[in-house]
């Protein structure tokens, strides 16, 4: 069996019932159960529809984001997220860049690297090379003034934890950002890269081994076999090149607001939804959700 959501932005909760109606019965599916009123709606199929992802792409124009997937085991153990431009809205080095004044070159070579057309490891080097004589001071400026959390993270994570699920947040960026945002949305873990200083500047260096796409995929090998979880137990989160290794592995990896490339290469895609369409994937209903 499987189950196909249709859910959109909670802001602008515009997801009608005769739109529901009409694919479920052009799909012959079972009856609609609604998760939101006017946000999130599911419905149970036997097979997955030759046409979907036509229908995805009409619905994509109405603001509607639409997910067919295997009903069982849907229900996730764990969380497993990416941090910059997921569970937070900004890339944290494009904001220290600003401070440095190198914002353009930088935002540049970001897009780029999280669109898979530079190797992770050489982007960030070169930027963190950037950021050299950067007052460490700044980054707790950044974290208090230019970052602001995804909508939906705090219900998503709390949600997961309520019902015995972990949470691990795990970044290509910044220790000094991760340890942060981990504490403001409840996660149980974080990890990240550092930005190494000496005398209270940043020295153009990060440490070594860089965490990058196969560092999260490690992560989830790791994280997973310590809890005595599957990969299939996991929900992951991303919008860049170097997740694709963590969405591609885990039982369900959700491409969020991600790079088209990205995007591209994931069955799971929100793109009108917030963080809550993780729980909705997995047939929370809003009434279930903490941490709102």
């Amino acid at each position: 069996m499987y189950v196909a959501t249709l859910l959109t932005n909670p802001a602008t909760p515009l997801l009608e019932a005769t739109l529901v109606e009409s694919l479920r019965n052009a799909w012959g599916g079972g009856d609609a159960q609604w998760l939101s009123p006017d946000e999130a709606a599911e419905f149970s199929l036997t097979d997955i529809p030759d046409n979907q992802w036509d229908v995805w792409a009409d619905l994509q124009n109405m603001g509607v984001d639409l997910v067919v997937q295997a009903a069982d085991g849907r229900r996730k153990k764990m969380l497993l997220a990416d941090m910059d431009s997921t569970m937070i809205q900004q890339e944290c080095i494009d904001e220290l860049a600003d401070e440095a004044g190198v914002g353009d070159r930088v935002k540049d070579i970001t897009a780029r690297a999280m669109n898979g057309e530079l190797d992770f490891e050489a982007a960030l080097t070169e930027r963190v090379g950037l950021l050299q004589g950067l007052d460490t001071a700044v980054i707790d400026n950044v974290l208090d003034e230019r970052i602001t959390l995804m909508p939906g993270g705090k219900a998503l994570v709390a949600t997961m934890r309520a019902n015995d699920g972990y949470a691990a947040l795990v970044s290509g960026g910044f220790t000094a950002f991760t340890a942060r945002v981990a504490e403001l949305l409840g996660f149980d873990e974080n990890r990240a890269n550092t930005l190494l200083s000496e005398n209270g500047k940043l020295t153009g260096e990060v440490g070594r081994p860089i965490l990058g796409r196969q560092a999260k995929i490690e992560a989830l090998e790791q994280i997973t076999d310590r809890l005595g979880l599957a990969e299939a137990d996991v929900i992951a989160v991303g919008d860049g090149a170097n997740d694709l290794g963590m969405l591609g592995r885990a039982g369900t990896g959700v491409a969020l607001h991600a790079k088209p490339s990205v995007a591209a290469e994931c069955d799971v895609r929100v793109n009108h939804g917030d963080l809550t369409a993780l729980l909705y994937l997995q047939g929370y209903s809003r009434s279930e959700f903490r941490g709102l």
